[in-house]
């Protein structure tokens, strides 16, 4: 199984952190947010990763060259203009031709990745979201029915406009055949524009409870990161540090 994580973003919520390094080359900790994720996804199996670039690129590229050192083999896509969460799969369709991952670059987390893929697949999803239960604060929020489908969802809602306390974690299984939705010229996102769209055509579209013994967070403020500081990594997160550590 392939993946994308995104990377492009220029995470203006960060001030000064992020003027000249990009949002996931923040260390945490001693390492960067961004190799967490690779060693992460490398544990769990993942083989070849892409990961698109706008801000501050080469930070990025001098770190991991092609991924050969952290196990897993790293292709990149350099966007002139950002393209937005979703718009980044289009570049990428000659990739991503299988069932994939799609990772926002600011998440660190230690759950069990195999158990969201064997939910994807058991449940026959286009698309499948991973959701944290917590007060919404700057995510997507989703509605499911008894089954696990989605109902609704709306990103970054107002206050009023709160119906749930599942929110987007930030890490999704995809159908490569959803990349055709995607708009070829302009910038598209994936909770505000392609979700939507998706759950208009009656896409089967599922959403993944994290366990409650999980950790996740986003490093998007500098709250969050601050935080992560303190938090990270956990005792589970060790394991996939360590350098030649067998996978489960």
């Amino acid at each position: 199984m392939r993946a994308l994580i995104l990377a492009a973003g220029q995470g203006t919520r960060l001030g000064s952190l992020t003027r000249e390094v990009p949002k996931p080359m923040l260390a945490v900790n001693g390492r960067p947010v961004l190799e967490y994720i690779v060693r992460w996804l490398a544990w769990y199996g993942m083989d070849e990763v892409a990961v698109n670039l706008f801000h501050a690129p080469d930070a990025i590229v001098d770190h991991f060259g092609d991924g050969s050192r952290f196990g897993i083999r790293i292709i990149y896509s350099r966007e002139p203009r950002l393209l937005g969460t979703a718009g980044a799969l289009r570049p990428l369709a000659h990739f991503l031709t299988q069932p994939f991952l799609l990772v926002y670059g600011d998440v660190l987390t230690d759950f069990d990745l195999r158990a969201l893929v064997a939910y994807h697949f058991a449940r026959g999803a286009s698309l499948t979201l991973s959701l944290v239960r917590r007060p919404p604060a700057g995510c997507g929020i989703a509605q499911l029915d008894g089954s696990g489908r989605l109902l609704r969802f709306l990103e970054k809602p107002a206050e009023h406009e709160q119906f749930s306390d599942l929110t987007n974690a930030g890490i999704l299984v995809m159908a490569p055949e959803l990349i055709a939705e995607v708009p070829e010229t302009a910038p598209s996102d994936v909770g505000r524009d392609l979700i939507p769209r998706l759950l208009a055509a009656g896409v089967p579209i599922f959403g993944w409870i994290l366990p409650p013994e999980s950790y996740l967070i986003d490093v998007g403020t500098p709250e969050t990161y601050a935080r992560a500081q303190r938090e990270w990594p956990t005792a589970a997160a060790r394991q996939f540090l360590k350098e030649r550590a067998p996978r489960p």
